[in-house]
């Protein structure tokens, strides 16, 4: 075979892979968001042979060989290429680890989790839900050991999420935030407690709806390219290549900011999602260099910029025309403080910045023993009620907002949870490195995010996974990962906030 011959092979060889994975998105979206609730059996079976079909053109005879060609002629082949070799060899490499039944059988599962999940998040009724999450954990534990036995099986875990991450490095991050955020808790709680009044009451749900459109445009958000839908847990895909982005949310009629900042959260991924080069399309380099680094994207713009005084005082009068009633007698200085008011509470995705990385904690350890045995499915929500109970100070009265609050573990995302954590303190020091070449404040108080989204499309979102995480946080920063950067704004910000 020829090197030309070989290139134009791959190429249509990716094509095909992105058209399979354009499929199979398109159906598992339609399956949280608009599909009939009788419907899973059906994505089930079409699934099942998608699946099939994906497996045997991504770890069959003729792929294998000309991964092998490529990758010996490696010395040939530009950049790109190379990446992109080195990722599809390895995942062929673990592909073909695990027998093909299996994989189609955990795709099936995939179907079936998510829709009970939804069942028993409703119902608040974790036994429900029990034996599914056993399947999942032991087709996790099994596919740890056939993949990757020497490592430890969470090890495995988190490195599908985050590229090179370990266990190790997460116990050393988690502590050091730790020792920051709890004793600035502590002086929090002792304060007086800021006022949510401006942001609770009854909001239309069209009217957050038009409201969430008004968002995505402001954030920089190209409409021709992402939409919006709603469901149950908000979340961001990409359908075949990132000049399809989708994000959904759900509306709360008795708190504006909870669509409010899922749309800016799920907003700041695909932002990133979409940021990639056009040549990257259609290939296994389109998309984020791994989760962690997107959640530094979705968190940046979430809370960094979100709920600035600056980002607030701009989007204000937005609020006061879409909500008029709500607003009235409330000034943007009252929504900037209920926006980052700091309290415990139940649910992950309603936590403020202070206590939020806590929620992370909970799940890391849960998830780290649950890989290495040391826990069972079955004890999972009383010790979810004991460990919030120990690091918020808060009583969990049901599954439904506790345990199956999260449709992580429904999609088999165990070792996901740390990236949230991660990436929250690499946006704290994105931030301050953006700061070197703008006023990032200014942009805020303007509504202007073109010169926020620039650098990060030069840093960032423009190299797909061209690099690992940490050469594009090198590259990034100028400088090594200091998680003290994050624990520095947090306070900061919340000093001047409670006057403590």
């Amino acid at each position: 075979m020829e090197l030309k011959e070989a290139r134009v092979k791959y190429k249509k060889l990716q094509e095909k892979l992105a058209a399979f994975d354009h499929a199979t998105s398109l159906i598992n979206f339609d399956g949280v968001t608009t599909a009939p609730k009788g419907t899973a059996s059906n994505r089930s079976q079409t699934l099942s042979v998608l699946s099939e079909e994906e497996y045997l053109l991504a770890t069959g005879k003729e792929t294998a060989e000309l991964l092998e060609f490529l990758d010996s002629r490696r010395d040939e082949l530009t950049e790109k290429e190379k990446r992109s070799v080195y990722l599809a060899l390895k995942d062929i490499r673990e592909m073909q680890k695990i027998p093909m039944d299996e994989y189609i059988e955990y795709q099936k599962l995939m179907v079936e989790a998510d829709e009970v999940w939804h069942r028993a998040k409703e119902t608040s009724d974790f036994e429900l839900f029990r034996p599914v999450l056993e399947r999942i954990v032991k087709f996790t534990l099994r596919f740890a050991g056939l993949c990757a036995p020497e490592k430890d099986p969470y090890d495995y875990c988190i490195d599908r999420y985050a590229e090179g991450l370990t266990t190790e490095t997460c116990d050393r991050f988690f502590d050091a935030l730790k020792s920051r955020i709890v004793p600035l808790l502590k002086r929090i709680s002792e304060r007086p407690q800021i006022s949510d009044a401006c942001i609770c009451g009854d909001f239309d749900k069209k009217a957050q709806e038009d409201f969430a459109y008004e968002l995505m445009k402001t954030i920089g958000l190209d409409l021709s390219h992402c939409g919006l839908a709603e469901t149950e847990h908000p979340f961001t895909t990409s359908l075949g290549s990132h000049r399809d982005v989708r994000i959904t949310t759900n509306y709360h009629r008795e708190n504006v900011s909870y669509s409010m900042y899922s749309v800016i959260h799920e907003g700041g991924h695909a932002l990133y999602d979409s940021g990639s080069d056009d040549d990257l399309a259609y290939t296994n380099l389109d998309g984020g260099a791994a989760m962690n680094i997107h959640e530094s994207q979705s968190r940046l713009y979430e809370n960094i910029l979100g709920r600035s005084r600056g980002f607030i005082t701009y989007i204000f009068p937005v609020m006061q025309k879409y909500f008029p009633s709500q607003m009235a007698g409330y000034t943007a200085e009252d929504v900037y403080r209920a926006v980052n008011m700091v309290t415990p509470s139940l649910i992950r995705t309603e936590a403020d910045e202070v206590t939020y990385c806590l929620h992370v904690m909970i799940r890391y350890d849960l998830e780290k023993r649950l890989m290495h045995g040391e826990l069972e499915v079955k004890d999972l929500p009383s010790e979810w009620n004991r460990l919030y109970k120990e690091y918020l100070g808060i009583n969990v009265p049901s599954d439904r907002e506790g345990v199956l609050q999260d449709s992580h573990w429904s999609g088999g995302l165990i070792g996901y949870f740390p990236s949230y954590a991660l990436g929250s303190a690499y946006g704290a020091q994105f931030l301050r490195k953006m700061n070197e070449e703008t006023d990032v404040e200014k942009c805020m108080y303007s509504g202007n995010f073109k010169p926020i989204n620039e650098w990060n499309r030069n840093h960032i979102w423009k190299y797909g996974r061209m690099l690992k995480p940490e050469e594009l946080l090198e590259n990034a920063l100028g400088e090594p990962f200091d998680p003290t950067v994050y624990t520095d704004y947090l306070e900061k910000k919340y000093t001047e906030i409670y006057n403590l």
